[in-house]
């Protein structure tokens, strides 16, 4: 495999109606894409970038933190009619990148802060009643992976509007798939070194090609029953 220059990764605040050339949804307006030649225009989650949080410009020590602390980062940028040309809008980063820069930057007081109001938003958007189910199901699936794993997937996959496979409808059904795709998608960001690939300038399948065999490591070993708590009676 061929490794390509690392370059800037855009993401787009379109201006007109958009349909993803992977998965095939209607976007709208105003969707977030990322252009990929021939495709034209991906949704982020087939794009994957859907795991990044946006960091809006206005803070630029903060940025420049975030950026740093980032594997994997994003431009995004708008069209602006008035200016005729695309204006930064801010960066997609990695989470934990954001708040380990928040830390850094501020005093606890105003990271606490900061983090509710994220969190408030992020919860408005969440459907506590089936991210339970969600959750449940990933661990039925995957009794041996780490505590606490089943509800990160769940939460991530279930964002209202996001687009992302927990929102379809296999998914709302339950569907083995549907949650495994989840679940790859977690352990794909999480687990593998795939973010890498992608910030270094990798095609994205060629990326998923190196990693494939490390998820599918992870996945036989959460798969596994863990017998070490069984009570024989």
């Amino acid at each position: 495999m061929q490794q390509k220059r690392s370059e800037e990764i855009k993401v787009f605040i379109s201006s007109s109606e958009s349909i993803c050339g992977e998965c095939g949804e209607n976007l709208g307006s105003k969707a977030w894409i990322m252009l990929a030649g021939e495709k034209g225009a991906l949704c982020l989650t087939c794009a994957d970038l859907d795991h990044l949080v946006f960091l809006p410009s206005g803070d630029s020590a903060l940025t420049r933190r975030s950026k740093k602390n980032s594997v994997l980062s994003a431009v995004v940028l708008e069209w602006s009619r008035a200016r005729k040309r695309y204006e930064r809008q801010g960066l997609l980063v990695e989470e934990q990148a954001l708040e380990k820069a928040e830390a850094e930057c501020l005093a606890d007081t105003e990271v606490r802060e900061r983090r509710r109001e994220r969190e408030s938003v992020r919860r408005e958007g969440l459907d506590q009643q089936y991210i339970k189910q969600f959750a449940k199901r990933v661990r039925e699936l995957f009794p041996n992976s780490p505590s606490g794993t089943e509800t990160k997937i769940a939460i991530h996959a279930c964002q209202k509007y996001s687009g992302r496979i927990g929102r379809s409808a296999s998914a709302k059904d339950l569907d083995e798939q549907a949650v495994l795709l989840a679940v790859i998608a977690h352990v794909r960001h999480l687990e593998t070194d795939y973010d890498s690939l992608l910030a270094q300038g990798y095609d994205r399948w060629d990326a998923r090609r190196e990693v494939e065999d490390v998820i599918d490591g992870v996945l036989s070993k959460w798969k596994l029953m863990d017998t070490s708590k069984t009570t024989v009676k």
